[in-house]
């Protein structure tokens, strides 16, 4: 559950990446806990020595805000044998627990209180740094919503990557390359591999085949404790555009096989033929009611002859009350000569 929570993070990170070039400070993000990309980050959260607070509890009760009563501050900060600060993501949860309650308090209170708490948990030297990085890390912050918006259709793979160009250059005006690995690296695994799949989603050289084979090779080299959000996330959006492509220019039903199969699988494919199977059957019915539909309704029966026909009609196309629930929103939908909502 804390992987997933994590994970679920990460996500919200890349769209906070991508508001934050418009925006100062919109809103924080809530989320910023995310898993570790690596073993090796995983190695970096857990090293040195958790540095206990030794801030009382009216005190720290004191710091936080309305919505935050009933939780703990978030900061595990480590330290090594010198008791120096390990920079870790955990740092930045730490730094992100105050910056959420932006909107009950103001910024300033916010700069004011993490120093406090600074201060009343930690000794030298660990201390002067974690206060140090924090003051640089606000300052990174508030520079973001300065960054030029990419150029490029904010579709592509093109404008994604300039956001993480733009925000990776900023990084290295205030931090060094060891914090930018600790409190980011995560993050840029994320961003890189958002960058790929779009990559590969956008190359013309490619058939819808072969972009998914290689958008499940991509997939496969993520963190195992990544794949069961991400798949739920990107493969189901993949699907969606890779089939559309087919669709678009008539491809076979062989070719849309293949393109499942090498993306999700057999036994997922199998599911999503028996779907699009049950789709065409529920879209054909449809049709046809609604069909016969019209020829009543511009009959010169009257309207109460129009309406138990239609009764009838319907009752017996559509056997189970719940379909026919469902037609009759069809019905509304077609009347207002609308897009009728196959799901496709």
């Amino acid at each position: 559950m804390q992987h997933q929570k994590k994970i679920a993070g990460l996500i919200a990170g890349v769209i906070c990446i991508l508001c934050l070039v418009l925006f100062f400070w919109l809103k924080p993000n809530i989320t910023q806990n995310t898993p570790s990309a690596t073993s090796t980050s995983a190695q970096d959260n857990t090293a040195g020595t958790e540095a206990t607070s030794a801030m009382d509890a009216s005190t720290a009760h004191s710091l936080m805000s309305n919505s935050q009563k009933d939780t703990q501050i978030n900061c595990q900060i480590r330290t090594d044998a010198s008791n120096r600060l390990i920079v870790n993501e955990q740092t930045k949860d730490c730094f992100e627990y105050f910056i959420t309650q932006y909107g009950e308090k103001t910024i300033e209170q916010i700069k004011a209180d993490f120093l406090t708490y600074t201060k009343e948990s930690y000794k030298d030297p660990v201390m002067s740094q974690l206060s140090d990085l924090w003051t640089r890390y606000m300052q990174y912050r508030e520079q973001i919503g300065n960054l030029q918006a990419p150029t490029a259709d904010k579709e592509s793979a093109k404008y994604y990557q300039q956001i993480v160009n733009n925000t990776q250059s900023l990084r290295k005006k205030f931090f060094s390359d060891y914090e930018i690995q600790g409190l980011f690296g995560t993050q840029d695994t994320y961003d890189q591999y958002t960058v790929d799949r779009l990559q590969i989603l956008e190359d013309k050289t490619l058939s819808a085949t072969e972009k998914a084979d290689k958008l499940k090779a991509l997939f496969e080299k993520l963190p195992e404790d990544w794949k069961e959000n991400l798949k739920q996330l990107n493969q189901l959006e993949d699907l969606r555009k890779l089939t559309a492509e087919i669709k678009a220019r008539g491809g076979s039903a062989d070719e849309l096989r293949q393109m499942r199969t090498n993306l999700v699988g057999p036994e997922a494919t199998q599911r999503l033929e028996s779907l699009d199977t049950r789709r065409s059957e529920w879209k054909s019915q449809v049709n046809d009611f609604l069909t016969e539909r019209d020829s009543i309704m511009k009959s010169s029966m009257s309207d109460s002859a129009k309406k138990s026909a239609l009764d009838q009609l319907r009752n017996n196309q559509f056997s189970s009350p719940q379909d026919r629930i469902r037609i009759q929103t069809f019905e509304q939908i077609h009347d207002q000569g609308g897009a009728l909502p196959f799901g496709e």
